[in-house]
Protein backbone atom coordinates (compact mmCIF):
# COMPACT_ATOMS: atom_id res chain seq x y z
CA UNK A 1 0.00 0.00 0.00
CA UNK A 2 2.90 2.37 0.74
CA UNK A 3 4.27 1.73 -2.76
CA UNK A 4 0.86 2.44 -4.30
CA UNK A 5 0.55 5.57 -2.18
CA UNK A 6 3.94 6.80 -3.38
CA UNK A 7 2.98 6.16 -6.99
CA UNK A 8 -0.29 8.04 -6.57
CA UNK A 9 1.53 10.91 -4.88
CA UNK A 10 3.94 11.17 -7.82
CA UNK A 11 1.06 11.09 -10.32
CA UNK A 12 -0.86 13.77 -8.42
CA UNK A 13 2.31 15.87 -8.18
CA UNK A 14 2.88 15.60 -11.93
CA UNK A 15 -0.72 16.57 -12.66
CA UNK A 16 -0.50 19.61 -10.37
CA UNK A 17 2.84 20.62 -11.88
CA UNK A 18 1.45 20.27 -15.42
CA UNK A 19 -1.64 22.33 -14.62
CA UNK A 20 0.44 25.03 -12.96
CA UNK A 21 2.82 25.07 -15.93
CA UNK A 22 -0.10 25.53 -18.33
CA UNK A 23 -1.61 28.30 -16.22
CA UNK A 24 1.73 30.09 -15.91
CA UNK A 25 2.30 29.69 -19.65
CA UNK A 26 -1.09 31.19 -20.50
CA UNK A 27 -0.39 34.00 -18.06
CA UNK A 28 2.96 34.70 -19.69
CA UNK A 29 1.48 34.57 -23.17
CA UNK A 30 -1.23 36.99 -22.12
CA UNK A 31 1.25 39.44 -20.65
CA UNK A 32 3.51 39.21 -23.70
CA UNK A 33 0.56 39.76 -26.02
CA UNK A 34 -0.58 42.72 -23.97
CA UNK A 35 2.89 44.21 -23.89
CA UNK A 36 3.35 43.61 -27.61
CA UNK A 37 0.18 45.57 -28.44
CA UNK A 38 1.09 48.46 -26.16
CA UNK A 39 3.27 51.16 -27.66
CA UNK A 40 5.65 52.46 -25.03
CA UNK A 41 6.00 56.21 -24.69
CA UNK A 42 8.16 58.10 -22.25
CA UNK A 43 6.08 60.58 -20.27
CA UNK A 44 7.35 64.01 -19.40
CA UNK A 45 9.17 64.25 -16.08
CA UNK A 46 10.06 60.54 -15.90
CA UNK A 47 12.75 58.72 -13.92
CA UNK A 48 14.64 55.68 -15.23
CA UNK A 49 14.36 53.13 -12.41
CA UNK A 50 17.14 50.53 -12.43
CA UNK A 51 16.44 47.93 -9.76
CA UNK A 52 19.41 45.55 -9.90
CA UNK A 53 18.79 43.90 -6.54
CA UNK A 54 19.19 40.14 -6.92
CA UNK A 55 20.06 40.56 -10.58
CA UNK A 56 22.93 38.69 -12.15
CA UNK A 57 24.64 40.89 -14.72
CA UNK A 58 25.30 38.89 -17.89
CA UNK A 59 26.57 40.12 -21.24
CA UNK A 60 23.15 40.31 -22.84
CA UNK A 61 19.55 39.22 -22.39
CA UNK A 62 16.80 38.96 -25.00
CA UNK A 63 15.64 42.32 -26.31
CA UNK A 64 12.07 41.46 -25.33
CA UNK A 65 13.00 40.45 -21.78
CA UNK A 66 10.21 41.46 -19.41
CA UNK A 67 10.73 42.89 -15.95
CA UNK A 68 8.52 40.43 -14.05
CA UNK A 69 10.11 39.46 -10.71
CA UNK A 70 7.74 36.54 -10.12
CA UNK A 71 9.62 34.39 -12.64
CA UNK A 72 12.82 34.66 -10.66
CA UNK A 73 11.11 33.41 -7.53
CA UNK A 74 9.05 30.73 -9.29
CA UNK A 75 12.05 29.27 -11.08
CA UNK A 76 14.37 29.56 -8.12
CA UNK A 77 16.87 31.48 -10.21
CA UNK A 78 18.02 35.07 -9.84
CA UNK A 79 16.79 37.39 -12.55
CA UNK A 80 19.38 38.42 -15.09
CA UNK A 81 20.12 41.82 -16.55
CA UNK A 82 22.11 42.26 -19.73
CA UNK A 83 25.08 44.64 -19.63
CA UNK A 84 24.46 45.62 -23.25
CA UNK A 85 20.80 46.32 -22.54
CA UNK A 86 21.51 48.36 -19.41
CA UNK A 87 24.10 50.53 -21.13
CA UNK A 88 21.72 51.11 -24.02
CA UNK A 89 19.03 52.35 -21.62
CA UNK A 90 21.46 54.58 -19.72
CA UNK A 91 22.64 56.15 -22.99
CA UNK A 92 19.05 56.81 -24.07
CA UNK A 93 18.20 58.29 -20.66
CA UNK A 94 21.11 60.68 -21.04
CA UNK A 95 19.74 62.29 -24.21
CA UNK A 96 15.98 61.82 -23.80
CA UNK A 97 14.57 65.18 -22.57
CA UNK A 98 11.63 63.48 -20.87
CA UNK A 99 13.90 61.59 -18.48
CA UNK A 100 15.14 63.74 -15.61
CA UNK A 101 17.31 61.27 -13.71
CA UNK A 102 18.02 57.71 -12.57
CA UNK A 103 16.80 56.00 -9.40
CA UNK A 104 19.24 53.20 -8.61
CA UNK A 105 18.94 50.08 -6.41
CA UNK A 106 22.11 47.99 -6.39
CA UNK A 107 22.32 46.50 -2.91
CA UNK A 108 22.62 42.84 -3.87
CA UNK A 109 23.66 43.09 -7.52
CA UNK A 110 25.50 39.95 -8.65
CA UNK A 111 28.34 40.85 -10.99
CA UNK A 112 32.07 40.68 -11.45
CA UNK A 113 34.23 43.73 -10.94
CA UNK A 114 34.82 44.45 -14.63
CA UNK A 115 31.09 44.53 -15.41
CA UNK A 116 30.48 46.79 -12.42
CA UNK A 117 33.21 49.11 -13.68
CA UNK A 118 31.68 49.16 -17.15
CA UNK A 119 28.31 50.13 -15.66
CA UNK A 120 29.96 52.81 -13.50
CA UNK A 121 31.54 54.28 -16.61
CA UNK A 122 28.12 54.39 -18.28
CA UNK A 123 26.72 56.22 -15.24
CA UNK A 124 29.67 58.64 -15.23
CA UNK A 125 28.93 59.44 -18.85
CA UNK A 126 25.23 59.89 -18.00
CA UNK A 127 26.14 62.44 -15.32
CA UNK A 128 27.72 64.71 -17.93
CA UNK A 129 24.15 65.50 -19.02
CA UNK A 130 23.58 67.31 -15.72
CA UNK A 131 20.82 64.89 -14.75
CA UNK A 132 20.81 63.30 -11.31
CA UNK A 133 21.45 59.76 -10.08
CA UNK A 134 20.00 58.87 -6.69
CA UNK A 135 20.79 55.49 -5.07
CA UNK A 136 18.98 53.85 -2.18
CA UNK A 137 18.97 50.43 -0.56
CA UNK A 138 18.47 48.68 2.73
CA UNK A 139 21.75 46.76 2.57
CA UNK A 140 24.77 47.10 0.27
CA UNK A 141 27.24 44.37 -0.56
CA UNK A 142 30.80 45.40 -1.42
CA UNK A 143 30.07 45.23 -5.14
CA UNK A 144 26.65 46.80 -4.75
CA UNK A 145 28.13 49.80 -2.96
CA UNK A 146 30.95 50.12 -5.49
CA UNK A 147 28.35 50.55 -8.22
CA UNK A 148 26.09 52.84 -6.15
CA UNK A 149 28.99 55.08 -5.18
CA UNK A 150 28.86 56.72 -8.61
CA UNK A 151 25.49 58.31 -7.69
CA UNK A 152 25.15 62.00 -6.78
CA UNK A 153 23.27 61.02 -3.63
CA UNK A 154 23.38 57.69 -1.77
CA UNK A 155 20.92 56.76 0.96
CA UNK A 156 20.76 53.78 3.33
CA UNK A 157 17.93 52.49 5.47
CA UNK A 158 18.50 53.52 9.13
CA UNK A 159 18.53 49.84 10.15
CA UNK A 160 20.54 48.73 7.11
CA UNK A 161 24.22 48.15 6.55
CA UNK A 162 27.14 48.32 4.13
CA UNK A 163 29.68 45.56 3.60
CA UNK A 164 32.81 47.66 3.22
CA UNK A 165 35.86 45.75 4.35
CA UNK A 166 37.74 44.71 1.21
CA UNK A 167 37.59 41.59 -0.93
CA UNK A 168 38.33 38.00 -0.06
CA UNK A 169 38.42 34.86 -2.19
CA UNK A 170 37.29 31.43 -1.03
CA UNK A 171 38.37 28.24 -2.80
CA UNK A 172 36.66 24.91 -2.17
CA UNK A 173 39.02 21.94 -1.69
CA UNK A 174 37.77 18.40 -2.32
CA UNK A 175 40.86 16.45 -1.25
CA UNK A 176 39.41 15.43 2.13
CA UNK A 177 36.22 14.22 0.46
CA UNK A 178 38.16 12.14 -2.04
CA UNK A 179 40.19 10.60 0.79
CA UNK A 180 37.02 9.58 2.59
CA UNK A 181 35.39 7.95 -0.44
CA UNK A 182 38.56 6.38 -1.85
CA UNK A 183 39.07 8.43 -5.03
CA UNK A 184 42.64 9.35 -5.98
CA UNK A 185 43.07 12.28 -8.36
CA UNK A 186 46.19 12.32 -10.51
CA UNK A 187 47.30 15.60 -11.98
CA UNK A 188 49.47 16.49 -14.97
CA UNK A 189 50.35 20.15 -15.36
CA UNK A 190 52.89 22.72 -16.45
CA UNK A 191 53.38 25.91 -14.44
CA UNK A 192 53.67 26.39 -10.70
CA UNK A 193 50.78 28.87 -10.77
CA UNK A 194 48.34 26.56 -12.59
CA UNK A 195 46.08 26.32 -9.56
CA UNK A 196 42.98 24.88 -11.25
CA UNK A 197 43.96 21.42 -10.02
CA UNK A 198 44.68 22.41 -6.42
CA UNK A 199 41.15 21.74 -5.13
CA UNK A 200 41.68 18.06 -6.00
CA UNK A 201 45.18 17.50 -4.58
CA UNK A 202 45.60 19.98 -1.69
CA UNK A 203 43.65 21.02 1.38
CA UNK A 204 44.69 24.65 1.24
CA UNK A 205 46.21 27.10 -1.24
CA UNK A 206 49.76 26.61 -2.39
CA UNK A 207 52.18 29.46 -1.72
CA UNK A 208 52.17 30.31 -5.45
CA UNK A 209 48.39 30.43 -5.63
CA UNK A 210 48.18 32.52 -2.47
CA UNK A 211 50.71 34.95 -3.94
CA UNK A 212 48.83 35.45 -7.21
CA UNK A 213 45.43 35.61 -5.51
CA UNK A 214 46.67 38.25 -3.05
CA UNK A 215 48.14 40.24 -5.94
CA UNK A 216 45.04 40.37 -8.11
CA UNK A 217 42.63 40.85 -5.18
CA UNK A 218 44.71 43.77 -3.90
CA UNK A 219 44.72 45.35 -7.35
CA UNK A 220 40.95 44.89 -7.73
CA UNK A 221 40.33 46.40 -4.29
CA UNK A 222 42.67 49.33 -4.99
CA UNK A 223 40.85 50.01 -8.25
CA UNK A 224 37.47 49.98 -6.49
CA UNK A 225 38.67 52.27 -3.70
CA UNK A 226 40.06 54.78 -6.18
CA UNK A 227 36.75 54.89 -8.04
CA UNK A 228 34.80 55.37 -4.80
CA UNK A 229 37.21 58.04 -3.55
CA UNK A 230 36.91 59.98 -6.80
CA UNK A 231 33.12 59.76 -6.88
CA UNK A 232 32.60 60.60 -3.22
CA UNK A 233 35.37 63.20 -2.92
CA UNK A 234 37.10 61.28 -0.13
CA UNK A 235 40.84 61.22 0.47
CA UNK A 236 42.10 57.86 -0.86
CA UNK A 237 44.36 57.14 2.12
CA UNK A 238 41.53 57.86 4.52
CA UNK A 239 39.12 55.66 2.56
CA UNK A 240 41.67 52.84 2.42
CA UNK A 241 42.00 52.95 6.21
CA UNK A 242 38.20 52.87 6.58
CA UNK A 243 38.12 49.83 4.31
CA UNK A 244 41.06 47.97 5.86
CA UNK A 245 39.79 48.34 9.44
CA UNK A 246 36.09 47.91 8.56
CA UNK A 247 35.28 51.14 10.36
CA UNK A 248 31.76 51.23 8.92
CA UNK A 249 30.04 48.86 11.33
CA UNK A 250 26.79 50.70 12.06
CA UNK A 251 24.55 52.61 9.62
CA UNK A 252 25.57 55.91 11.20
CA UNK A 253 29.24 55.12 10.46
CA UNK A 254 28.49 55.24 6.74
CA UNK A 255 27.45 58.89 7.16
CA UNK A 256 30.40 59.70 9.41
CA UNK A 257 32.91 58.40 6.88
CA UNK A 258 31.05 60.00 3.96
CA UNK A 259 30.24 56.73 2.20
CA UNK A 260 26.62 57.83 1.91
CA UNK A 261 24.70 61.09 1.85
CA UNK A 262 22.36 60.19 4.71
CA UNK A 263 20.12 57.58 6.32
CA UNK A 264 16.53 57.50 5.09
CA UNK A 265 13.44 55.34 4.72
CA UNK A 266 12.05 54.50 1.31
CA UNK A 267 9.07 56.84 1.65
CA UNK A 268 11.52 59.66 2.37
CA UNK A 269 13.40 58.73 -0.80
CA UNK A 270 10.17 59.01 -2.76
CA UNK A 271 9.67 62.45 -1.26
CA UNK A 272 13.16 63.47 -2.41
CA UNK A 273 12.42 62.22 -5.92
CA UNK A 274 9.17 64.20 -6.00
CA UNK A 275 11.10 67.28 -4.92
CA UNK A 276 13.59 66.80 -7.75
CA UNK A 277 10.75 66.44 -10.23
CA UNK A 278 8.86 69.42 -8.85
CA UNK A 279 5.90 67.27 -7.80
CA UNK A 280 3.52 67.72 -4.89
CA UNK A 281 3.13 65.18 -2.11
CA UNK A 282 0.16 63.42 -3.72
CA UNK A 283 1.56 63.29 -7.26
CA UNK A 284 2.59 59.95 -8.73
CA UNK A 285 6.22 59.53 -9.74
CA UNK A 286 6.49 58.47 -13.37
CA UNK A 287 9.13 55.76 -13.82
CA UNK A 288 10.27 53.51 -16.65
CA UNK A 289 12.55 50.48 -16.56
CA UNK A 290 15.40 49.65 -18.93
CA UNK A 291 13.47 47.08 -20.94
CA UNK A 292 10.61 49.43 -21.78
CA UNK A 293 12.89 52.38 -22.42
CA UNK A 294 14.92 50.34 -24.90
CA UNK A 295 11.80 49.61 -26.95
CA UNK A 296 11.59 53.33 -27.71
CA UNK A 297 15.16 53.52 -29.03
CA UNK A 298 15.52 53.59 -32.80
CA UNK A 299 18.46 51.65 -34.21
CA UNK A 300 21.20 53.90 -35.58
CA UNK A 301 22.64 53.55 -39.06
CA UNK A 302 20.40 50.55 -39.74
CA UNK A 303 21.17 50.75 -43.48
CA UNK A 304 24.91 51.23 -43.06
CA UNK A 305 27.08 48.79 -44.97
CA UNK A 306 29.81 49.28 -42.37
CA UNK A 307 28.90 46.69 -39.80
CA UNK A 308 30.91 45.62 -36.77
CA UNK A 309 30.10 42.14 -35.53
CA UNK A 310 30.25 41.76 -31.75
CA UNK A 311 30.38 38.08 -30.87
CA UNK A 312 29.54 37.56 -27.20
CA UNK A 313 31.46 34.56 -25.84
CA UNK A 314 30.45 33.89 -22.23
CA UNK A 315 30.97 30.78 -20.11
CA UNK A 316 33.19 27.72 -20.08
CA UNK A 317 34.81 26.57 -23.33
CA UNK A 318 33.57 23.14 -24.37
CA UNK A 319 33.41 21.05 -27.52
CA UNK A 320 30.20 20.64 -29.49
CA UNK A 321 27.19 22.91 -29.87
CA UNK A 322 25.86 23.40 -26.34
CA UNK A 323 23.88 26.37 -25.01
CA UNK A 324 24.95 28.62 -22.14
CA UNK A 325 28.67 28.03 -22.72
CA UNK A 326 31.28 28.80 -25.38
CA UNK A 327 30.83 25.70 -27.51
CA UNK A 328 33.45 25.28 -30.23
CA UNK A 329 31.14 24.34 -33.10
CA UNK A 330 28.74 27.18 -32.43
CA UNK A 331 31.30 29.95 -31.97
CA UNK A 332 33.59 28.80 -34.76
CA UNK A 333 30.53 29.01 -37.00
CA UNK A 334 29.69 32.53 -35.78
CA UNK A 335 33.24 33.78 -36.40
CA UNK A 336 33.32 32.11 -39.82
CA UNK A 337 29.99 33.66 -40.73
CA UNK A 338 31.24 37.12 -39.76
CA UNK A 339 34.44 36.56 -41.75
CA UNK A 340 32.54 35.66 -44.93
CA UNK A 341 29.97 38.48 -44.65
CA UNK A 342 31.21 41.36 -46.83
CA UNK A 343 29.01 43.84 -44.95
CA UNK A 344 30.89 43.07 -41.73
CA UNK A 345 34.05 45.15 -41.83
CA UNK A 346 35.46 44.25 -38.40
CA UNK A 347 34.94 41.63 -35.70
CA UNK A 348 34.93 42.17 -31.93
CA UNK A 349 35.05 39.04 -29.80
CA UNK A 350 33.75 39.81 -26.32
CA UNK A 351 35.32 37.19 -24.04
CA UNK A 352 34.03 36.38 -20.57
CA UNK A 353 35.44 32.95 -19.80
CA UNK A 354 37.67 31.09 -17.30
CA UNK A 355 38.67 28.66 -20.07
CA UNK A 356 37.98 24.99 -20.57
CA UNK A 357 38.84 22.35 -23.15
CA UNK A 358 42.12 22.92 -25.00
CA UNK A 359 40.70 21.18 -28.08
CA UNK A 360 37.62 23.43 -28.15
CA UNK A 361 39.85 26.48 -27.59
CA UNK A 362 42.02 25.40 -30.51
CA UNK A 363 39.00 25.15 -32.82
CA UNK A 364 37.92 28.70 -31.96
CA UNK A 365 41.52 29.96 -32.13
CA UNK A 366 41.81 28.69 -35.70
CA UNK A 367 38.71 30.62 -36.79
CA UNK A 368 40.08 33.76 -35.14
CA UNK A 369 43.32 33.38 -37.11
CA UNK A 370 41.42 32.89 -40.36
CA UNK A 371 39.22 35.91 -39.66
CA UNK A 372 42.27 38.07 -38.96
CA UNK A 373 43.61 37.30 -42.45
CA UNK A 374 40.53 38.95 -43.97
CA UNK A 375 39.47 41.80 -41.66
CA UNK A 376 40.34 43.53 -38.38
CA UNK A 377 39.75 41.37 -35.32
CA UNK A 378 39.53 42.84 -31.80
CA UNK A 379 38.98 41.29 -28.38
CA UNK A 380 37.14 42.94 -25.50
CA UNK A 381 37.74 41.14 -22.22
CA UNK A 382 34.95 41.18 -19.66
CA UNK A 383 35.04 39.99 -16.06
CA UNK A 384 37.43 37.13 -16.80
CA UNK A 385 39.28 36.08 -19.95
CA UNK A 386 41.85 33.65 -18.67
CA UNK A 387 43.49 30.39 -19.68
CA UNK A 388 41.33 29.13 -22.58
CA UNK A 389 39.71 32.55 -22.58
CA UNK A 390 43.14 34.03 -23.30
CA UNK A 391 43.93 31.26 -25.78
CA UNK A 392 41.07 32.29 -28.07
CA UNK A 393 41.91 35.99 -27.59
CA UNK A 394 45.59 35.75 -28.52
CA UNK A 395 45.21 36.07 -32.33
CA UNK A 396 43.42 39.45 -32.15
CA UNK A 397 44.94 42.60 -33.63
CA UNK A 398 44.18 44.42 -30.38
CA UNK A 399 43.17 43.15 -26.94
CA UNK A 400 41.20 45.51 -24.69
CA UNK A 401 40.53 44.77 -21.00
CA UNK A 402 39.24 46.61 -17.98
CA UNK A 403 41.79 47.41 -15.22
CA UNK A 404 40.05 44.84 -12.99
CA UNK A 405 39.53 42.13 -15.61
CA UNK A 406 41.03 38.78 -14.58
CA UNK A 407 43.15 37.41 -17.40
CA UNK A 408 46.32 35.48 -18.21
CA UNK A 409 46.53 32.03 -16.58
CA UNK A 410 48.55 30.80 -19.56
CA UNK A 411 49.01 27.19 -18.53
CA UNK A 412 47.65 23.71 -19.13
CA UNK A 413 46.78 20.60 -17.15
CA UNK A 414 45.28 17.14 -17.32
CA UNK A 415 43.18 15.54 -14.59
CA UNK A 416 42.44 11.84 -14.02
CA UNK A 417 40.59 10.05 -11.21
CA UNK A 418 41.51 6.62 -9.88
CA UNK A 419 38.28 5.08 -8.52
CA UNK A 420 39.75 1.67 -7.66
CA UNK A 421 39.51 1.99 -3.85
CA UNK A 422 36.09 3.59 -4.09
CA UNK A 423 34.74 0.68 -6.16
CA UNK A 424 36.55 -2.09 -4.29
CA UNK A 425 36.40 -0.95 -0.67
CA UNK A 426 33.28 1.23 -0.57
CA UNK A 427 31.01 -0.52 -3.04
CA UNK A 428 32.45 -4.03 -3.20
CA UNK A 429 32.82 -3.86 -6.98
CA UNK A 430 35.81 -5.45 -8.71
CA UNK A 431 36.83 -5.39 -12.36
CA UNK A 432 38.94 -7.46 -14.74
CA UNK A 433 40.12 -6.85 -18.29
CA UNK A 434 41.41 -8.61 -21.42
CA UNK A 435 43.79 -6.68 -23.71
CA UNK A 436 45.15 -7.12 -27.23
CA UNK A 437 47.97 -4.58 -26.80
CA UNK A 438 50.14 -3.25 -24.01
CA UNK A 439 48.14 -0.02 -23.84
CA UNK A 440 44.68 -1.22 -24.91
CA UNK A 441 43.48 -0.52 -21.37
CA UNK A 442 44.97 2.99 -21.45
CA UNK A 443 43.99 5.23 -18.50
CA UNK A 444 41.47 2.78 -17.06
CA UNK A 445 40.01 4.59 -14.00
CA UNK A 446 39.55 1.33 -12.06
CA UNK A 447 43.28 0.78 -11.48
CA UNK A 448 46.52 2.64 -10.80
CA UNK A 449 48.26 4.29 -13.73
CA UNK A 450 51.49 2.81 -15.03
CA UNK A 451 54.63 4.89 -15.41
CA UNK A 452 54.28 4.58 -19.19
CA UNK A 453 50.78 6.05 -19.05
CA UNK A 454 51.93 8.89 -16.80
CA UNK A 455 54.78 9.73 -19.14
CA UNK A 456 52.49 9.76 -22.19
CA UNK A 457 50.01 12.15 -20.56
CA UNK A 458 52.67 14.42 -19.06
CA UNK A 459 54.41 14.64 -22.45
CA UNK A 460 51.09 15.58 -24.05
CA UNK A 461 50.50 18.29 -21.44
CA UNK A 462 53.99 19.71 -21.88
CA UNK A 463 53.55 19.73 -25.66
CA UNK A 464 50.22 21.48 -25.23
CA UNK A 465 51.86 24.11 -23.04
CA UNK A 466 54.55 24.79 -25.66
CA UNK A 467 51.80 25.10 -28.28
CA UNK A 468 49.91 27.56 -26.07
CA UNK A 469 53.07 29.62 -25.53
CA UNK A 470 53.86 29.69 -29.27
CA UNK A 471 50.34 30.81 -30.17
CA UNK A 472 50.43 33.64 -27.63
CA UNK A 473 53.92 34.66 -28.78
CA UNK A 474 52.85 34.74 -32.43
CA UNK A 475 49.59 36.57 -31.73
CA UNK A 476 51.20 39.12 -29.43
CA UNK A 477 54.43 39.56 -31.40
CA UNK A 478 56.46 38.43 -28.38
CA UNK A 479 59.43 36.16 -27.84
CA UNK A 480 58.32 32.75 -26.47
CA UNK A 481 60.67 33.10 -23.52
CA UNK A 482 59.10 36.46 -22.65
CA UNK A 483 55.68 34.83 -22.73
CA UNK A 484 56.87 32.06 -20.41
CA UNK A 485 58.05 34.70 -17.94
CA UNK A 486 54.44 35.85 -17.46
CA UNK A 487 52.80 32.46 -18.02
CA UNK A 488 53.14 29.34 -15.80
CA UNK A 489 49.40 29.59 -15.22
CA UNK A 490 49.62 32.88 -13.34
CA UNK A 491 46.53 35.09 -13.18
CA UNK A 492 46.79 38.85 -13.74
CA UNK A 493 44.43 41.80 -13.58
CA UNK A 494 44.05 43.99 -16.66
CA UNK A 495 46.28 46.58 -15.00
CA UNK A 496 49.01 44.00 -14.48
CA UNK A 497 48.51 42.38 -17.89
CA UNK A 498 49.00 45.60 -19.86
CA UNK A 499 52.35 46.11 -18.11
CA UNK A 500 53.40 42.63 -19.27
CA UNK A 501 52.31 42.88 -22.88
CA UNK A 502 49.29 40.58 -22.60
CA UNK A 503 46.80 43.42 -23.12
CA UNK A 504 47.06 46.46 -25.42
CA UNK A 505 44.46 48.94 -24.17
CA UNK A 506 42.44 49.45 -20.99
CA UNK A 507 38.74 49.96 -21.59
CA UNK A 508 35.35 48.35 -22.06
CA UNK A 509 33.31 46.97 -24.91
CA UNK A 510 32.32 50.40 -26.25
CA UNK A 511 35.97 51.44 -26.35
CA UNK A 512 36.78 48.30 -28.33
CA UNK A 513 33.99 48.95 -30.81
CA UNK A 514 35.21 52.52 -31.24
CA UNK A 515 38.73 51.29 -31.96
CA UNK A 516 37.36 48.91 -34.58
CA UNK A 517 35.32 51.74 -36.16
CA UNK A 518 38.44 53.91 -36.35
CA UNK A 519 40.37 51.07 -37.95
CA UNK A 520 37.86 50.76 -40.80
CA UNK A 521 37.59 54.57 -41.15
CA UNK A 522 33.83 54.41 -40.60
CA UNK A 523 33.49 57.62 -38.61
CA UNK A 524 29.95 57.56 -37.21
CA UNK A 525 28.63 55.57 -40.16
CA UNK A 526 28.61 52.05 -38.72
CA UNK A 527 26.19 49.62 -37.18
CA UNK A 528 26.90 47.13 -34.38
CA UNK A 529 25.40 43.66 -34.81
CA UNK A 530 25.47 41.18 -31.92
CA UNK A 531 25.99 37.43 -32.26
CA UNK A 532 24.94 34.73 -31.48
CA UNK A 533 21.34 35.79 -31.90
CA UNK A 534 19.37 35.46 -28.69
CA UNK A 535 16.29 33.28 -28.53
CA UNK A 536 13.08 35.22 -27.89
CA UNK A 537 12.55 35.64 -24.16
CA UNK A 538 9.47 33.39 -24.02
CA UNK A 539 11.15 30.59 -25.98
CA UNK A 540 14.19 30.75 -23.72
CA UNK A 541 11.99 30.73 -20.61
CA UNK A 542 10.04 27.67 -21.66
CA UNK A 543 13.14 25.74 -22.72
CA UNK A 544 14.74 26.44 -19.34
CA UNK A 545 11.63 25.93 -17.24
CA UNK A 546 12.08 22.24 -16.48
CA UNK A 547 15.77 22.56 -15.69
CA UNK A 548 15.18 25.51 -13.38
CA UNK A 549 12.48 23.67 -11.45
CA UNK A 550 14.89 20.74 -11.05
CA UNK A 551 17.58 23.06 -9.69
CA UNK A 552 15.14 24.66 -7.24
CA UNK A 553 14.18 21.25 -5.90
CA UNK A 554 17.84 20.24 -5.56
CA UNK A 555 18.69 23.49 -3.81
CA UNK A 556 15.84 22.94 -1.38
CA UNK A 557 16.99 19.37 -0.65
CA UNK A 558 20.74 20.01 -0.46
CA UNK A 559 20.74 23.38 1.30
CA UNK A 560 24.28 24.63 1.83
CA UNK A 561 25.60 21.55 -0.02
CA UNK A 562 24.04 22.80 -3.26
CA UNK A 563 27.27 24.68 -4.03
CA UNK A 564 29.20 21.40 -3.78
CA UNK A 565 26.71 19.79 -6.16
CA UNK A 566 27.23 22.59 -8.69
CA UNK A 567 31.01 22.19 -8.45
CA UNK A 568 30.73 18.44 -8.96
CA UNK A 569 28.54 18.98 -12.02
CA UNK A 570 31.24 21.16 -13.55
CA UNK A 571 33.65 18.23 -13.42
CA UNK A 572 31.76 16.79 -16.38
CA UNK A 573 33.47 19.41 -18.54
CA UNK A 574 36.95 18.42 -17.32
CA UNK A 575 37.43 15.93 -20.15
CA UNK A 576 40.74 15.85 -22.01
CA UNK A 577 43.57 18.35 -21.60
CA UNK A 578 42.34 21.61 -20.03
CA UNK A 579 43.24 25.28 -20.21
CA UNK A 580 41.17 26.82 -17.43
CA UNK A 581 41.31 28.74 -14.19
CA UNK A 582 40.45 27.16 -10.82
CA UNK A 583 37.09 25.45 -10.62
CA UNK A 584 35.68 28.44 -8.77
CA UNK A 585 37.06 31.70 -7.45
CA UNK A 586 34.46 33.01 -5.01
CA UNK A 587 35.28 36.71 -4.58
CA UNK A 588 33.28 38.53 -1.93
Amino acid sequence: MRFLGNVLAVIVGLIIFSVLSILVSFGIIGMIAASGNEEVTVKENTILHLNLNGRTIVERTSEDDLDIPIFGSVLGQPNTAGLVNLKKAIEEAKTNPSIKGIYLNTGFVLAGQANLLELREAFEDFKTSGKFILAYDEVYTEGGYYLASVADEIYLNPMGGIDFNGYSSDVLFFTGLFEKVGIKPEVFRVGEFKSAVEPFILKKMSDENRLQTQAFLSDINANALKGIADSRGINLDSLTKTNNLMLVREPEDAVTYNLITDLAYEDEIHAKLREKLGLSEDDTISTINATKLNTTVKSKNITSRNRIAVILAEGEIVSGDAEGVISSDKFAKEIRKARKDDNIKAIVLRVNSPGGSVLASEVIWREMVEAKRVKPVYVSMGEVAASGGYYISAPADTIVAQPNTITGSIGIFGLWFNTKDFLNDKLGITTDVVETGELSDFMNPTRDLTEVERKIVQTSVEKGYETFISKVAKGRGMNPEDVKAVASGRVWTGNQAIERGLVDVLGGLDDTIELAAQRINAGDDYRVVYYPQKKPWFEQLMSDFGENVKLKMLKSELGENFTLYQQAQKLKNYQGIQVRMPLEYIIK
